[in-house]
């Protein structure tokens, strides 16, 4: 048993730094719950909440945990939520604490924040299922379409009164072989001798974007069947 350990310990040690970082980069992934939100991948300023009377912080989302009080009268910053609990980092009894709250601790300064928290939360469960998909909806934002499919193949902006319009094209292509169909001299026999390759469309998918959000998609024949798919644009709220 304790060779195994060391030789385990010994291949760790060997493997490249480079493969190493993948298979925690991979471990975190997996370990990410889709219900969870984490605020800083979306948002530009962070969002402040201030903390009206003293709470319990659990370790866990579903509170399960207790680890220790949050204090009142004090500023916090929300860093990750799912649609009952909202994960802050504050002042606790002694020292700093980091952990999940209850929205019922907090007021922002919009009155509606509770109810707007829970729209961007629905709305980003919605979005990384499709971006996990590779889909496009209209409703996105730039920056969610190219986690969806990457770099497109052709792009094109214009300025106008209104703002920036844009235009991604994302193009497949496949391999086609072509063919002569000759006879053999000799044996009569007809047999097919490569003539040419050629690139041909296979899909292509049309998203137009305005000001940053998509407005339109359009797909080629090939591509078509499902219906086009709808989220809500991003909340813009004053926190």
């Amino acid at each position: 048993m304790k060779t195994a350990l060391v030789s385990a310990l010994l291949l760790s040690l060997l493997l490249p730094v480079s493969a190493q970082v993948k298979r925690v980069e991979r471990k975190s992934l997996l370990d990410r719950e889709p219900d969870v939100v984490h605020l800083a991948e979306l948002v530009k300023d962070p969002i402040e909440l201030k903390v009206e009377k003293d709470a319990a912080v659990f370790t866990d989302k579903n509170g399960k945990n207790k680890l220790g009080i949050l204090k009142a009268d004090q500023v916090v910053i929300l860093e990750a939520m799912t649609d009952k609990a909202y994960k802050v980092r504050g002042q606790g009894e002694k020292n700093g604490i980091s952990g999940w709250v209850g929205p019922h601790a907090f007021s922002a300064k919009d009155p509606n924040f509770v109810e707007n928290l829970k729209k961007l939360h629905d709305r980003q469960v919605e979005v990384e299922t499709l971006i996990a998909e590779k889909q496009v909806a209209i409703g996105m934002t730039s920056d969610e379409v190219s986690r969806a499919r990457g770099t497109p193949t052709k792009t094109s902006v214009k300025q106008t009164e209104k703002g920036q319009t844009g235009r991604w094209e994302y193009i497949e292509v496949e391999q086609v072989n072509h063919y002569n169909y000759l006879r053999d001299p000799v044996s009569g026999q007809t047999y097919r001798q490569l003539s040419y390759v050629s690139q041909e469309e296979k899909s292509k998918t049309v998203v137009e974007f305005e000001n940053g959000l998509v407005t339109s998609l359009e797909e080629s024949e090939q591509k078509r069947g499902a219906p086009v798919k709808i989220v809500v644009p991003p909340l813009v709220v004053g926190w």
